[in-house]
């Protein structure tokens, strides 16, 4: 590791993906150039990147951001170096607090736009204006969003994006008083889906359950736009979505017994039209969505039509609230060793469930029960359960024999090396082509955002922003499909240092065993198992670095 006198640490960040203007590689750019100037020509060899690109300055939750603030305090860099001061925070507190943490690590800051140093009185003082400068123009620019969004409920208009399930979004012109055409969106329905959004309902008032619901849908079929059975989030998503409330006078009462900014009168819910509220979520990368409270939505009626009655919408609304203390949590302790290894043989991930009653030793009993299963309550899979204490003490009788076994077993753990290593080039060659197919639908996505400007007001430009939409699913699919295969290939290659390690910790399973914690034989599981497949009747497992067919031990009544 470089010491403190030799390293400069430089910190960029951009809200949003650009390769233009102030990008992050810009930034970077703009920052080697500084230190090259300032600390000599060595000096950029031995600069610390740290990036964060799609993360906003509103505060410093930002992964890079924390890798920075650590290695600071273990004096690993002198200084660190930024282009503007806003690419740190715009936030007055947070930055007053950053610059005090620095100056008691006797760390110096310099931002280049700004030509402040901290190393000089009067370079912390111009600091602290310009940071309340930049604080000022963050606020600014939140109160200017705030009355957009006043603006745009007084039209009931839609903002565009991903369209609710039961709609799709279309381009409507109007004329202004000065003769000017504007162009805006608005939902138009799809029957297709908005049958859909109507039997979720239907299927909840009538079960009072999200989990019964998902269940009858899997029963029937029904997908989602991706192709996808419906899950309990999604079909809760759809719950709380007001967008499919009939503004009639139910949900007028609803919205302004609850102080919600309400931009229509009570005439103009017609008992036709749906609801657009606005500024119901609080959104903040790296942490979940939070709801905000009824009181500070926007609320307009919508020029959609509306698919579900105020009373109905008002009354799952209720339940939700009610059912939220009903809700599954994990148990603060799990005492099931194959959580994350188990899956059924219909492909799906088993999970460990507790039952009420302890063994004699007063322990939890538990079963593994399949996901899917369990979903569509045995509609897609009937898989008997596994009795979890035993499947648990088997595979730790059978794992802890391996050293009879040694020798025959590391050498079919050589063989799967080498089929390992042949097959990583066939990884190789499917990841390349992914990639491939990735960057070429970027491509085709922004000759396609470029050609917008060009379409106008034509009728085409409907079928295009639709191919725009499809393009990014498709890249979204890709980029799946490109990490759950470098995963693969990662799980599968076993080095010739975990190879020898994994030699060794056979011959010492047997004897540690019975001394370990439940924590240290799940951590000791995982080190020799890759999976284990559950059939009903026999548990197959599959060593870690082998082919999933060297290995499959089978055991009769006792994993049952």
């Amino acid at each position: 590791m470089q010491g403190k006198d030799s390293c400069i640490a430089v910190y960029s960040r951009k809200s949003k993906f650009t390769g233009k203007g102030e990008s992050v590689g810009n930034q970077i750019e703009l920052c080697r150039e500084y230190i090259r100037l300032h600390y000599g020509e060595a000096a950029p060899e031995q600069m610390i990147v740290y990036e964060d690109e799609g993360f906003s300055g509103g505060n410093l939750n930002r992964p890079a951001f924390k890798r920075m603030m650590d290695a600071a305090k273990k004096h690993e860099f002198k200084a660190i170096i930024v282009y503007r001061l806003d690419r740190i925070s715009r936030n007055i507190s947070d930055f007053a607090g950053l610059i005090e943490e620095l100056s008691r690590l006797d760390i110096a800051f310099v931002s280049i736009r700004e030509q402040f140093d901290t190393s000089s009185p009067m370079g912390r003082a111009m600091m602290y204006i310009a940071s309340v400068f930049s604080q000022l123009e963050r606020e600014t620019i939140a109160e200017r969003i705030r009355d957009n969004m006043h603006e745009l409920a007084k039209t009931g208009r839609w903002l565009g994006g991903v369209t609710p399930t039961g709609y799709g979004s279309e381009s409507v012109k109007t004329v202004t008083v000065d003769g000017k055409t504007k162009k805006a969106c608005k939902l138009r329905l799809i029957p297709e889906e908005a049958e859909i959004v109507k039997l979720i309902y239907d299927l909840y008032v009538e079960t009072d359950s999200q989990t019964v619901t998902e269940a009858e849908l899997m029963r029937r079929g029904i997908k989602t736009k991706n192709d996808r059975y419906y899950t309990r989030f999604s079909i809760k998503a759809i719950l709380q979505n007001p967008v499919y409330l009939i503004a009639d006078q139910d949900a007028y009462g609803y919205f302004a017994e609850r102080n919600a900014e309400l931009f229509s009168s009570a005439e103009e819910f017609d008992g036709v039209h749906g609801m657009m509220v606005y500024n119901r979520t609080d959104q903040e990368k790296g942490r979940a969505t939070r709801w905000r409270p009824v009181s500070q939505w926007i609320v307009s009626v919508g020029q959609h039509p509306g698919l579900i009655p105020g009373n109905v919408w008002i009354r799952v609304q209720e339940s939700l609230e009610r059912n939220k203390s009903k809700a599954y949590r994990k148990p603060r302790k799990n005492e099931a060793l194959l959580t994350g290894l188990l899956y059924c043989s219909c492909g799906s991930r088993m999970y460990p469930k507790p039952g009420k009653r302890k063994t004699e030793e007063g322990k939890q009993i538990y079963t593994y029960v399949c996901k899917r299963k369990e979903r569509s309550q045995r509609s897609l899979c009937s898989m008997k359960n596994a009795n979890g204490n035993g499947l648990d003490r088997a595979v730790l009788d059978q794992l802890s024999k391996l050293k009879a076994d040694q020798e025959i077993l590391i050498g079919r753990l050589e063989q799967s090396r080498k089929w390992a290593a042949a097959s990583r080039t066939d990884y190789e060659e499917r990841l390349l082509a992914l990639r491939r197919e990735k960057a070429d639908t970027k491509k085709k996505t922004e000759a396609l955002v470029d050609s917008l400007t060009d379409l106008g007001d034509s009728t085409a430009r409907e079928n295009v922003v639709k191919r725009i939409e499809q393009l990014n699913q498709d890249c979204q699919e890709t980029e799946y499909r490109i990490g759950e295969l470098e995963s693969l290939a990662s799980q599968k290659e076993l080095k010739e240092g975990e190879f020898d390690g994994l030699c060794r910790y056979l011959s010492e399973f047997r004897s540690a065993i019975n001394e370990m914690t439940i924590e240290q034989k799940r951590e000791a599981v995982r080190r020799l198992v890759y999976k284990v497949v559950w059939d009903g009747n026999c548990a197959h497992v599959v060593l870690f670095g082998a082919a999933e067919e060297v290995y499959k031990p089978h055991w009769g009544e006792d994993s049952k």
